[in-house]
């Protein structure tokens, strides 16, 4: 791609999939606005024009990151029925999907969202949000916050590269927390989208 070619919208998407994939290939301590502009085909003005620093860049790579999370657990809601069971059987859903698909981006990625909280404010209020749908269990109180944990807690200690399962010690585990899921009450706080439409 030229610079000539890159239409004006299409650059902020440009440099992101271009520093995305630097991320991939040198992570993100040798990652500069010169070397995405490089990699973009753009200028380096042209890179601050939209990201005003590296931190601006990597925060709107992780609000992607993050906002394809979102849309692919909502997804998986969908399919759910109402009740509290739905966010945790989404994110097994999410997880069961995606575990296996690490190749060093979402680490490099994370560790370097976790020096700017700002990345992460988004995702915490989604989370939040979908939390308080589930305190309103009378029967099982915390059993569907503790599945959301444990799940997220899976895919960080396989993304950080703490411990990585496989074959049907995996398959046995989602299983397991698909079973826990299945056996919350099945009335109770509605799914998220049926309460208020959001993703």
């Amino acid at each position: 791609m030229t610079k000539a070619r890159t239409r004006r919208e299409d650059r902020p998407l440009v440099i992101l999939d271009a520093a995305e994939r630097l991320i991939r290939r040198v992570g993100t301590r040798t990652l500069t606005i010169d070397a995405v502009a490089a990699e973009a085909s753009l200028s380096k003005g042209g890179v601050l024009h939209h990201y005003a620093s590296k931190d601006a860049l990597i925060s709107a790579l992780a609000e992607r990151k993050l906002r394809e999370i979102r849309e692919s657990v909502a997804a998986h809601e969908a399919e759910q029925g109402p009740g509290p069971a739905a966010l945790p059987l989404a994110l097994i859903a999410h997880v069961r999907q995606v575990y296996a698909d690490e190749d060093g981006f979402p680490r490099a990625l994370l560790l370097a969202s976790a020096e700017n909280p700002e990345a992460f404010a988004g995702f915490s209020a989604y989370l939040k949000q979908r939390l308080a749908l589930m305190e309103d269990v009378a029967c099982c109180p915390g059993a569907g916050a503790m599945l959301t944990f444990a799940t997220l807690g899976l895919l960080l200690t396989r993304t950080l590269g703490f411990h990585c399962l496989e074959g049907p010690e995996l398959e046995r585990l989602f299983d397991a927390m698909e079973h826990a899921a299945q056996s919350l009450p099945k009335t109770g706080a509605p799914a998220a989208s049926d309460r208020d439409g959001e993703t």
